[in-house]
């Protein structure tokens, strides 16, 4: 086994740190206190070429693999999980699904832009009574021969109001179930379309997360992805790779709230001594070390495996489930170590508390997580 990454990856994972304390640091606490949007700072990032990584060059994409991909979003989001989340959807959900099912026309249309990052997308799977039963769908899409009517509304969604492109998941035959859910290319100026408030959120405060309203939006017959039935295949493989997005980006929360308490544990001194010389400080970071390398572990195997051609169903579900725990848990316990200055916001851990908490929550609550990863076992 090999744990040693190549120059190049070395060279992206340092790239990303680098961009994340010069670009993001500067301005990340009033973008999180006034909700935001980074654009000047996703300009940037799309410079750097990082909002189409998995994409092959041919598409506007940088053509790299997933473990590249997961370096960079852990160095981001150790500083901006707002900005790493908006990359991950780009990257995961809406870049890999279409290059991956769309057809040439689809790619040569959509996903160019959206790799170069001329343009951000947006996955649109959730509903107000659709989270963790994606199959409960009850935005419906009517076959009008050369077009669908879509209807319906969806909600939660990142990249809501900055998106120009939404990969949209439609029922358009309730007798079918699961197998009557199709994918369309929704593009944002389309009559009937609207993007409702931005929702005022606990965490990732600067990407912008919006309810979408379709109302008889016609969406042309070439805009449906894959074969007649396929959306929630589509849903379910996309958001597989999605979670190795998401795990990354858990894992950045924890290690940055680690080594911001780290550096604070050397530097904060009572009782005569750096807090870090304190047994109770010293073995809070000991297992914060710990359990966090563990969880790297865990997000790298699962984007070995993608970049394989492996199953990575189990692995991802794992690592996202692990790596969401331990942001949490690491979260709060920089916060603790902090004392009273972790409550304030000046010193970027109660920040990254706030963000650590979706992580278990959306492309997979940590309870959908353990069905995936038990369903597995049990059938082995």
């Amino acid at each position: 086994m090999n744990f040693s990454l190549s120059e190049e990856q070395k060279l992206i994972k340092q790239a990303a740190k680098d961009f994340a304390k010069q670009q993001l640091l500067p301005t990340v606490l009033e973008r999180d206190e006034l909700q935001k949007f980074p654009k000047e700072e996703i300009e940037k990032l799309s410079e750097l070429g990082f909002m189409g990584m998995m994409v092959a060059p041919e598409y506007g994409g940088s053509g790299l693999d997933t473990l590249s991909y997961v370096l960079a979003m852990e160095e981001i989001s150790k500083i901006d999980a707002s900005t790493s989340v908006i990359m991950s959807v780009n990257n995961s959900l809406v870049c890999w699904g279409l290059e991956k099912f769309g057809n040439q026309d689809q790619k040569e249309k959509y996903l160019k832009p959206l790799a170069s990052g001329k343009k951000i997308g947006a996955f649109c799977l959730s509903e107000p009574e659709a989270g963790s039963d994606a199959t409960s769908q009850k935005t419906t899409a009517v076959d009008q021969g050369d077009h669908y009517l879509l209807n319906g509304t969806k909600n939660w969604i990142t990249n809501g109001s900055s998106a120009s492109t939404y990969l949209v998941m439609a029922q358009t035959d309730a007798e079918k179930g699961h197998k009557g859910i199709n994918t369309f290319i929704v593009e944002k100026d389309s009559p009937g379309f609207t993007v409702g408030p931005k929702e005022n959120k606990l965490g990732i405060r600067s990407s912008d997360t919006h309810t979408l309203i379709f109302d008889q939006v016609k969406v042309p017959k070439e805009n449906r992805i894959g074969a007649d039935g396929f959306g929630f295949t589509f849903a379910m493989k996309t958001l597989s790779g999605g979670r190795i997005g998401i795990a990354a980006q858990a894992l950045g929360i924890a290690a940055g709230a680690y080594e911001l308490a780290l550096d604070y544990a050397k530097q904060r001194e009572a009782f005569g001594k750096p807090i870090g010389g304190h047994q109770a400080v010293a073995f809070k970071l000991a297992q914060m070390h710990t359990k966090i390398e563990a969880a790297r572990q865990l997000v790298y195997k699962a984007a070995w495996e993608k970049d394989q051609g492996l199953n990575y169903d189990l692995s991802s579900a794992m690592a996202k489930l692990n790596a969401s725990e331990v942001a949490m848990w690491a979260s709060v316990e920089a916060v603790q170590i902090f004392g009273g200055n972790g409550f304030v916001k000046e010193y970027h851990v109660e920040r990254l508390m706030r963000d650590a908490k979706i992580t278990q929550i959306y492309e997979g609550t940590s309870e959908i997580q353990q069905l995936v990863i038990s369903r597995a076992i049990l059938q082995e």
